[in-house]
């Protein structure tokens, strides 16, 4: 039995970082692409959530890379989605 995802409303509150990039990139996925996810999707973006935040910012912004394959590919994910947005 796969584990329960946390409420949506728990994940929003989540996504409220320290600083605002964070928070815009972060929530933009929760609302966008979180709900059409497959189930490891939404466990790397819930285990991108436990991250600090200096950590999210430089793989956000192209500093490094996660190790972890799942997570370098949500990080991928939501960096194509925001430059589609900004093309």
């Amino acid at each position: 039995m796969a584990a329960q995802l946390p409420h949506k409303n728990q994940l929003r509150w989540r996504c409220r970082r320290g600083m605002q990039e964070l928070d815009i990139l972060l929530l933009r996925y929760l609302e966008q692409d979180f709900d059409q996810a497959d189930h490891s999707q939404q466990q790397a973006f819930i285990a991108l959530l436990q991250q600090q935040d200096d950590l999210l910012w430089d793989w956000l912004s192209g500093r490094h890379i996660p190790e972890q394959p799942a997570i370098a590919a949500l990080i991928k994910q939501i960096n194509q989605a925001t430059h589609s947005i900004s093309d």
